[in-house]
């Protein structure tokens, strides 16, 4: 049960408490970056798929405690943590990868992030040139949203020429703010929206979701959030409805204090630096960017959603997309990532 009251906990922080990226940073050490090097190479030495790899495959000690304490920041406390100081350029993009989804099989299982089922995303411009392209697939910029998974990853190997920032606003922040200034956009917004699904929903599902998804819910005294505006757009569209003026102001005052200068926080990610957030308690967007003409320097960044091996309690309508599901993916659907951009989804010829 939701209150009317104000949240203190730690994912509450504002701009005030989280002023750069050194206040969500871990810096890692030279045995935790010789313990990755050496999981690295026993998952080499047997010649595993990345996709097949487990945490027992990609064993971490020293790293132990710190795995722990990340995710309890991820899931107990502000919600994210920046991991700092990897060499990145020691590394090709495929062991950074490897290393990449090791960190990730010990906080939860991959989940597919598109219709072609990707469990490492590779988060790239390719300019708009088809309409199916998931919106992290352009350079314009993302407005705050939730995914559709429990724990998001993103890995840095290359930033753009100009922008691309990183931005966050956390969940019990936002909420505050809406008790305090507009409780009756809050109402509305836990009662919830439909969603268009885009053409990701399951085979034999709804392209609507039958129920709404409430952007804040509660659950054994856990907040969460789920938000992603552009599709709620959709569904009004689709169902031929008009949004009432309650909806209206909502959704445009949720947009207002999530962008807002207290509760929205921007981070540039450099070579190597992994961030790790909650979906449910942190939104993210990303800045427009202009790319390098060298394709060799192009933004590139590494994605992974994580189901959580220990989740915390959320509600069962918390996503469109099904409980911790990912996006489903569709039979006759593939993706293929060569590098230099070389990246497209497609769909599968019929034998």
């Amino acid at each position: 049960m939701l209150t009317k009251t104000k949240i203190d906990h730690p994912n509450a922080w504002t701009t005030d408490s989280v002023c750069s990226k050194s206040d969500v940073a871990y810096s890692l050490s030279k045995t935790e970056l010789a313990d990755l090097d050496q999981a690295l190479r026993t998952v080499k030495e047997r010649g595993l798929d990345l996709e097949k790899i487990t945490a027992r495959d990609f064993p971490l000690t020293v790293l132990s405690p710190a795995l722990a304490q990340w995710l309890h920041e991820i899931q107990e406390r502000k919600g994210l943590i920046l991991l700092s100081g990897f060499p990145a350029d020691r590394y090709s993009k495929e062991d950074c990868g490897l290393i990449f989804w090791g960190i990730g099989a010990h906080m939860g299982e991959a989940q597919s992030q598109s219709l072609a089922g990707d469990l490492l995303g590779h988060v790239v411009n390719l300019g708009g040139k088809n309409a199916r392209y998931r919106a992290y697939q352009n350079s314009t910029e993302l407005a705050l949203h939730t995914d559709s998974t429990d724990i998001v990853g993103m890995m840095c190997l290359t930033p753009a020429k100009e922008g691309g920032l990183s931005g966050y606003a956390a969940a019990a922040a936002i909420y505050n703010e809406l008790v305090e200034n507009y409780p009756d956009a809050l109402a509305t917004l836990c009662e919830g929206f439909h969603y268009h699904l885009f053409g990701e929903q399951a085979e034999g599902e709804s392209p609507i979701t039958e129920q709404k998804v409430p952007v804040f819910s509660m659950k054994d005294g856990y907040l969460s959030i789920s938000y992603l505006r552009s599709y709620i757009e959709m569904a009004f569209a689709e169902l031929g409805k008009e949004k009432t003026l309650a909806e209206q102001s909502a959704l445009d005052i949720l947009d207002k204090v999530a962008h807002g200068p207290r509760c929205y926080q921007q981070f540039m990610l450099a070579p190597g630096d992994i961030l790790l957030f909650n979906n449910y308690t942190v939104l993210h967007n990303r800045t427009a960017f202009a790319d390098d003409d060298d394709s060799d320097k192009r933004r590139h960044m590494l994605r992974l959603w994580l189901r959580a091996h220990k989740p915390r309690p959320i509600v069962d309508d918390i996503s469109a997309f099904g409980k911790r599901a990912g996006i489903a993916k569709q039979t006759g659907r593939a993706s293929v990532y060569q590098g230099a951009l070389e990246y497209e989804e497609y769909a599968v010829p019929k034998s």
